[in-house]
């Protein structure tokens, strides 16, 4: 009698591990399924606007829902000039912010500092929005974009990034909200792979003489990159895909200009701001084109990422 419960029991927990193993392996594959099909929706609908415009689309300024004539070069440059601005001071500051938490922040501050950090993360972008347009967006065309156009807008090379009359609302200010929105992400992931370094190769460094910069550059960095590097990704992530934030502040203006100061446009903020009134097919199709090609720049950008840290690994490797 013992003998056969036992084997029951046996064959009830086989069963439940297959079901199991069955039941990760469908989430898994479920992933996949849904990404294509997403890829699949977006190429079917902007099969118009591609047979129409082709390669053109990409390369063309023009934006004229009344003729039919649409491109995408505005939106695409709105996107990463935006964006890589935003990792621009996003990083340096979200480093800072996790080497103080773990470094040089009294004990009894870390704690309400991160839960700080943690509720800025939580904050809907339409409130970043609705902030940046009504509070930061007056005060900057007031207060910064004048001393920008005196001081930096005669210095060569550069002077022309900083020319313009002071609005408030722009290609700057939508980048200065969207670094505002990132660094919550990326500072709360570089705190906490910075957390999982052993004390023991910290206190090794500081024992050696080194200094709390070169324990961060030397010691913690290397051991963490990878984890740092996912952290950047997902601030990356959250400013390539940004809408309601950046429909607020960038200007939503189909035009293409040096200056940093002047409005511009985003693909995610053409797509919020016009789908709803698109009217043709071709219209339609030339937004849904939009997104495909977001989704292209958000795949080729996190595709190089993963390449860097494999040749880095492998690297690190070798001179083992």
């Amino acid at each position: 009698m013992l003998i056969f419960s036992l084997e029951a029991r046996l064959k009830r927990q086989a069963a439940f591990d297959l079901l199991f193993r069955n039941l990760t392996r469908i989430s898994a594959f479920s992933v996949l399924l849904l990404l294509a099909a997403i890829i699949f929706s977006l190429v079917v609908g902007s099969l118009p606007a591609i047979n129409k415009f082709g390669f053109g689309f990409l390369t063309s300024m023009e934006w004229d829902p009344v003729n039919d004539n649409f491109g995408a070069l505005v939106p695409i440059i709105g996107t990463l000039v935006t964006s890589s601005i935003a990792l621009l001071i996003a990083i340096p500051v979200s480093f800072g912010i996790a080497l103080f938490l773990t470094e040089l922040s009294p004990r009894i501050l870390r704690r309400p500092l991160g839960i700080a950090i943690e509720l800025l993360a939580g904050i809907p972008s339409i409130i970043y929005g609705m902030w940046g347009l009504f509070v930061f967006a007056p005060l900057f065309a007031d207060h910064v974009e004048p001393w920008l156009n005196k001081n930096v807008g005669d210095m060569p090379y550069i002077g022309g990034f900083f020319i313009g009359p002071p609005m408030g609302i722009g290609v700057l200010t939508a980048s200065i909200i969207l670094s505002i929105m990132v660094i919550p992400f990326i500072s709360s992931v570089m705190r906490d792979v910075f957390d999982v370094v052993p004390t023991l190769l910290k206190e090794s460094a500081y024992g050696l003489g080194a200094t709390t910069w070169e324990v961060m550059w030397k010691v913690v960095l290397p051991y963490t990159k990878v984890g740092v590097a996912g952290g950047i990704m997902l601030g990356l992530g959250r400013a390539l895909g940004e809408t309601m934030a950046v429909t607020f502040v960038i200007g939503n203006a189909h035009e293409l200009s040096k200056s940093l100061l002047m409005p511009g446009n985003s693909i995610s903020s053409a797509l919020a701001n016009e789908f709803t009134e698109a009217v043709g097919e071709l219209y339609t199709s030339s937004l849904i084109e939009l997104g495909l090609i977001l989704f292209f720049i958000t795949f080729v950008v996190l595709s190089i990422a993963r390449y860097m840290l494999y040749k880095l690994g492998k690297r690190e490797g070798q001179a083992s």
